[in-house]
């Protein structure tokens, strides 16, 4: 299992965007439905906590919250124990101690985020936060121009049909395409993914 916990930097200049995050991310609840074991809530102040099934959703969220900015991420990798309770606050187990470890060291603002804990053996962790790491450097770095494609282009739409719809190009949306590095993040998801897992495997005691 994976829990994801996001603490919000800033809240005090900011103010509390904790609401407004979780309206913001039902859709992508809704998208990733079949991996949500349990809901997006809040815990505690200005911080959110969501549990996962899936790898895959746990890097899209991760990523997804580096796009929007402005939070700490941690991802712990683990089992949840049984049985699990009625939300994330009501329930318990390792992957909920390694989430609580990566969100406290992505505060601490002295690396990149997001930061993936798992077991007592830390390699497979770091392997995922290395890649994490660097596929959020690449969302963080991306341009309006390069979001705009991103948003569009998918498996159902070719860069003919973005370049219709955006009323440009085929070559600017390729153009769009290389600076956004989208083919790169595409192909690395897969890699963070079987990271976490392997992060999961090695997970089981905090």
């Amino acid at each position: 299992m994976f829990v994801v916990t996001a603490d919000q930097r800033g809240s005090t200049r900011k103010g509390d965007r904790v609401e407004s995050l979780m309206s913001e991310l039902r859709p992508w609840m809704e998208r990733w439905d079949a991996d949500v074991a349990l809901p997006l809530e809040r815990t505690v102040g200005d911080e959110v906590q969501i549990v996962l099934t899936g790898p895959a959703a746990a890097v899209d969220l991760a990523l997804h919250l580096m796009r929007v900015g402005d939070w700490s991420v941690g991802v712990g990798a683990g089992p949840v124990n049984e049985p699990w309770g009625e939300s994330a606050r009501a329930s318990s187990g390792a992957a909920f101690v390694h989430a609580r470890q990566a969100v406290e060291r992505a505060r601490g603002r002295s690396e990149p985020v997001p930061v993936v804990a798992a077991g007592e053996d830390a390699d497979a962790a770091e392997s995922a936060t290395a890649v994490l790491q660097l596929l959020a450097s690449v969302v963080r770095r991306r341009s309006d121009a390069g979001w705009e494609v991103a948003d569009l282009l998918g498996p159902d739409a070719t860069q003919r049909e973005v370049a219709t719809r955006l009323g440009i190009s085929e070559q600017a949306v390729s153009q769009r395409v290389t600076s956004a590095m989208l083919d790169e993040e595409r192909r690395a998801r897969p890699v963070a993914a079987d990271l976490l897992v392997s992060a999961e495997s090695k997970g089981a005691r905090p």
